[in-house]
């Protein structure tokens, strides 16, 4: 990174060039013994500054503590290595109480908590799911591959995709202790040698699309789960194909390579939380099979480090760690002091990790119910108060676009900001009703920043966002498929391309997708002029947003993402039919209505039905054990209405007879 692309350049201690300059042992007054012990003090931080990406695959032969003390070393007398340090102090002191309360807890009669831990892990064993092969697909080095495919001189050298910020890394650079979401200039020092490549994004997005084609053919309803990996629930085609999951698996990725000329790895068990673990195990190129039965799901998580769980971070694993809970093994043996340390989710959740329970259902990500939108951007330190409104305007310019393309609105408005000290702050507001101008989110969003503005006198800013919650749909009811008919055609429900490979046409998201994502800069995109755009990169590799601190949002390039966004699934070519030809239908044989000849639609219009018919009859059941008879649809009794003296005539049932059967069914009408 240039100065002129660092925040806060006119910082000595945030220059990366003083960083590279400072050990841990002559930094500040050069008293060497001194830091010594300031830095034995600091071995719980020094931990925390590797980052959440600390279990990415080609680590585990990394001497991480060396990969620390030069985090350490390199970002010590920053700002964020001092909010950093102040976290990690609020930690300490939370663990603090936390054993205090446990030491308490030994001390009490914890029978009752026992035997309610003991009653919870036998229900949800009730829940264990061992019928359904899941499989994690994730690709190896995702944008290092891509890129090989361009530069293939580079097979044998360490280099790494992005600059301020590193989104990926080959394996060789893996070695030296690089990994996604590092700092550029910490993976520097740590590899000297290390070749940094722009982003490209227009070529991770072709070849991400090339692998879902590869995967719908396995699942047409796999899961995305990002631009890299994703879900599939294989139980179906091992079953239609007589093949063993290990061996459709290694067919798939061996398509998969064929195909697109890179590799991917995959994780075969009986849950998606399972398959995701297992999935980072055969990495690069391989694949695990966890087998489908109790015992060895047990044994297998039973000397699995908390961590490797997907929901575990750096400070609950500490905090787990400090009642003596390294591997989910050791979750039950402390099980009846979780409800009281932790709090009852937390609780819950490190059963089902010791039971080694997840989720069995697989659907296309765009099928999950939204619960927020939002969007957020890092600029470089910012207190004016005219530009930091100019920077909400826009910021609630860019959430319209998104929740235009989401279709909805919010009823409830949070404000993010996060000061130059790296001390993140939230409010929010609940809106006298849903909204989605960008009018209306600057104009709820404005008193909040004022009045952090009065709160914070000289209040300096590096990242803002806006995001709603509570969120109402805008899309347009399709009365066809209210009446159980096919739903019709739109033209404007998607926005169709042509697959640049395939030639066919496929329903694809807007480009821009979620504001929420990473952005990054135009000279690492497209080598185009940088402008005022940065990358704000912490050391220990917590990845932030970039953003243009100017300019308006339509000029920015679509691909200004990290890859977290979500596309719709590929459709099979044979589901894809001209509209000039015939389509077959099939009628239902309760409704008689046509259906559209699709075997999974069809079969679920059929179950509405049949609950439908199951209403009536328990509808007349009800009313024939009551002795009421059931007036016919097409003539019904007219009965005056005594409030009304004769003069207007009520029609329905007689007042006796929806007095005798239960006032909630007398709405009902088929």
């Amino acid at each position: 990174m240039t100065a002129e692309e660092r925040p806060n350049a006119n910082n000595d201690k945030d220059t990366v060039a003083e960083a590279l300059g400072t050990t841990g042992d002559t930094f500040g007054n050069g008293n060497v013994i001194d830091n010594r012990q300031e830095n034995s003090n600091h071995e719980s931080l020094k931990y925390s500054l590797l980052g959440p990406s600390l279990t990415k695959a080609g680590q585990d032969l990394v001497d991480q503590s060396k990969v620390s003390e030069i985090i350490y070393s390199t970002s010590k007398g920053s700002k964020f290595f001092n909010r950093e340090e102040a976290k990690d102090k609020v930690l300490t002191a939370k663990i603090e109480q936390i054993l205090a309360k446990k030491r308490h807890l030994e001390t009490l009669d914890l029978s009752h908590e026992l035997r309610a831990a003991d009653n919870l892990v036998a229900q949800l064993e009730l829940s264990r799911d061992l019928t359904q092969h899941i499989v994690h697909i994730d690709c190896d080095a995702f944008y290092a591959a891509v890129e090989l495919l361009d530069r293939p001189e580079l097979e044998d050298v360490p280099f790494a995709v992005g600059g301020g910020v590193l989104t990926t890394c080959n394996y060789i650079a893996r070695r030296f202790g690089c990994r996604s979401g590092m700092a550029g200039f910490v993976a520097k020092k740590l590899c000297p040698e290390l070749v940094l490549l722009p982003l490209n994004f227009d070529k991770y997005n072709a070849k991400a699309a090339e692998v879902r084609e590869v995967l719908a053919e396995y699942d047409a309803r796999f899961e995305s789960a990002s631009i890299d990996e994703a879900y599939l629930n294989i139980t179906e085609y091992c079953a239609s194909h007589g093949m063993e999951p290990a061996e459709v698996v290694a067919q798939l990725r061996s398509e998969v390579q064929e195909r697109t000329h890179i590799t991917v790895s995959a994780g075969i068990a009986a849950n998606a939380k399972l398959a995701k673990i297992c999935s980072n195990l055969k990495k690069p190129n391989g694949q695990f099979v966890l087998p489908r039965n109790r015992a060895a799901i047990m044994e297998f998580m039973r000397d699995l480090p908390c961590r490797k769980v997907n929901g575990v971070g750096r400070v609950f694993e500490r905090e787990l760690t400090s009642v003596g809970i390294k591997t989910c093994g050791d979750i039950y043996p402390q099980r009846q002091f979780l409800s009281r340390l932790f709090g009852e989710k937390a609780y819950e959740f490190l059963l089902r990790c010791y039971l080694g329970l997840g989720r069995t259902n697989v659907q296309p990500a765009e099928e999950y119910e939204r619960k927020s939108v939002g969007t957020e951007s890092t600029f470089r330190d910012m207190d004016n108060p005219t530009e930091l409104r100019e920077k909400l305007r826009r910021t609630a310019e860019e959430l319209e676009k998104d929740m235009r393309r989401a279709q909805c609105k919010g009823r409830t408005l949070c404000l993010k900001v996060k000061l130059h000290t790296y001390e993140v702050l939230t409010r929010q507001v609940v809106l006298p009703r849903a909204v989605y101008l960008a009018d209306d989110l600057y104009n709820n969003a404005l008193p909040m920043l004022a009045k952090l503005e009065q709160d914070i006198p000289g209040i300096k800013l590096r990242l803002m966002g806006l995001r709603c919650t509570h969120l109402v749909s805008t899309k347009k009811p399709d009365t066809m498929a209210f009446f159980g008919l096919k739903p019709r055609r739109s033209e404007s429900r998607d926005t169709e391309h042509t697959s640049a490979l395939g030639g066919r046409k496929e329903t694809t998201a807007d480009p821009e997708g979620d504001g929420e994502w990473e952005q990054w800069p135009e000279d690492m995109l497209d080598g185009g002029h940088g402008g005022d755009e940065i990358v704000s990169a912490d050391p220990s590799g917590v990845k932030e947003e970039v953003q243009t601190s100017g300019g308006n949002g339509d000029s920015r390039s679509p691909h200004h993402k990290h890859g977290k966004e979500i596309l719709p699934n590929p459709r099979k070519g044979d589901q894809v039919v001209a509209t000039t030809s015939a389509e077959e239908w099939w009628d239902c044989p309760i409704c008689s209505r046509p259906q559209s000849a699709n075997e999974r639609q069809f079969n679920e219009h059929i179950d509405l039905c049949l609950s439908r018919q199951t209403i009536r009859d328990t509808v007349q059941q009800d009313a024939a054990t009551t002795g009421v008879a059931q007036p016919s649809p097409r003539s019904r009794a007219a009965t005056p209405d005594p409030k009304r003296s004769g003069k207007e005539k009520k029609r329905g049932r007689p007042a006796a007879a929806v007095a005798a059967t239960d006032p909630r069914q007398k709405k009902l009408c088929f």
